[in-house]
């Protein structure tokens, strides 16, 4: 028997929770964005107003509003989307306890066993209404036979709108769809498959799977599969928390990147966001960092190294940027960062010479006292010597802000050019 699955996304979430906390907005193209000071000023949600006007997600604030010159900016306030976010749960509570978060503001729904409800559809438009009547929200729902399909059907019509798929509609209204309409194809890996005429769904599907497993390795076979409507995977359970395997931070960056000293800065900055949230994880250590770069041209790599396990922002911030002195060699100017620890040692592990020698115990202490400062009196009333060389660095608390970047990146490593940079190389070299 199949499963009946909802994917439901709230519709300009962040725009809209802003328009119920202050009304005086309705009506105006409102951009919810990142801080204006600072690099990192980029859209990152918008109304139906502000799409109009072709507005994007990524944009930077001074292109948003050069697209649209009445656009109101909104600070991010992430708490408040939280406590929203919370609420609207509560309403898909009413109908299953299999509720997987995809986000803040989408969730999979596994309303197979809710017949008492109706079938999918109708209990998709039930969510709907009473998250418009309760909340004053508007959700668009994908009801599927799968998580895959359930998320591409909510895409299919937005704002305000229920779209069933059912199997019988994979060939007319999934397979015409273009390929990076598939969940987890992002830019990248639609460039790639276009390379070899793979730019529709159904053509994913057609395709023979050692062909993809070999042109993609095994993330290609997964693809073909989610393309055919063979997804398995289970809605987890509301109270269910997912085993945390990694923890990350990432920005992109408005201006082009050239020079070393910024690079190994914003690597900090990021460091110490990805430090304070493994301390306050009680995972313990983690014995593995990962670096992601995208560079002017929009593509993505990722590379990563062992250490000895580590919960420092300065082990962390260094070993971060020797890989991006030894490994990044297309040496293209940098418009994103990304530092990820994982292999979380839980707290057991063996002792090492500078556990007995008590360093790393003194330089745990001094990075302890400094996030209790910041918790107590603000983020910038603290900082490392190196932040100071650019001002813009000083008010970047994406401890606290969370920032994700913004649209398409697969995560995957991108192909390495060898051959010589196609500029200028960085500064410091």
């Amino acid at each position: 028997m199949d499963r009946t699955v909802l994917h439901s996304d709230l519709n300009n979430f962040y725009a809209t929770v802003e328009r119920k906390l202050y009304p005086e907005l309705a009506g105006k193209p409102i951009a919810v964005c990142g801080d204006k000071e600072a690099r990192h000023g980029i859209v990152l949600a918008k109304s139906e107003e502000a799409k109009k006007f072709g507005v994007k997600t990524g944009d930077v604030i001074w292109e948003a509003q050069r697209k649209c010159p009445g656009l109101v900016i909104r600070p991010a306030r992430f708490r408040e989307y939280v406590r929203w976010s919370r609420a609207v749960r509560d309403i898909y509570a009413r109908y299953t306890d299999l509720i997987e978060p995809f986000g803040i503001d989408e969730c999979w729904l596994d309303v197979t066993h809710s017949k008492i409800f109706g079938d999918g559809e109708r209990i998709a438009e039930r969510i709907r209404g009473e998250v418009r009547e309760e909340l004053g929200l508007t959700v668009s729902v994908g009801v599927s036979f799968n998580k895959v399909f359930a998320k591409l059907a909510s895409d299919l019509k937005k704002p305000d709108a229920v779209t069933v798929v059912g199997r019988e509609d994979v060939r007319g209204k999934i397979w015409p769809l273009p390929v990076s309409d598939l969940l987890f194809v992002g830019k990248a890996t639609a460039k790639k498959l276009s390379s070899v005429g793979i730019s529709r769904i159904g053509r994913l599907a057609g395709a023979e799977p050692s062909f993809l497993k070999k042109f993609l390795g095994k993330w290609g076979e997964t693809l073909s599969a989610y393309a055919r409507g063979e997804d398995n995977s289970p809605v987890r359970h509301m109270n269910e928390s997912a085993d945390l395997k990694s923890i990350g931070n990432s920005l992109t960056y408005r201006e082009d990147i050239y020079n070393y000293e910024d690079v190994k800065r914003l690597l900090y900055v990021l460091s110490e966001s990805v430090a304070a949230r493994l301390n306050d994880s009680g995972l313990g250590k983690a014995d593995t960092v990962h670096l992601w770069v995208r560079d002017k041209e929009l593509e993505n790599y990722s590379f990563q190294k062992k250490v000895r396990p580590t919960a420092l922002c300065g082990e962390i911030a260094e070993a971060a940027y020797a890989l991006f002195r030894t490994q990044y060699k297309t040496r293209r100017a940098v418009r994103g960062l990304g530092v990820t620890v994982s292999g979380f040692d839980k707290g057991v592990r063996q002792m090492t010479l500078d556990d007995l020698s008590g360093e790393y115990e003194k330089k745990e202490r001094a990075e302890k006292a400094v996030d209790e400062i910041r918790k107590k009196y603000g983020y910038s009333k603290i900082q490392r010597g190196i932040m100071f060389e650019d001002r813009s660095a000083l008010s970047m608390d994406v401890r606290g802000e969370r920032l994700v970047r913004p649209g398409g990146v697969d995560g995957e490593v991108a192909s390495q050019d060898d051959g010589e940079p196609d500029m200028e190389p960085f500064e410091g070299d």
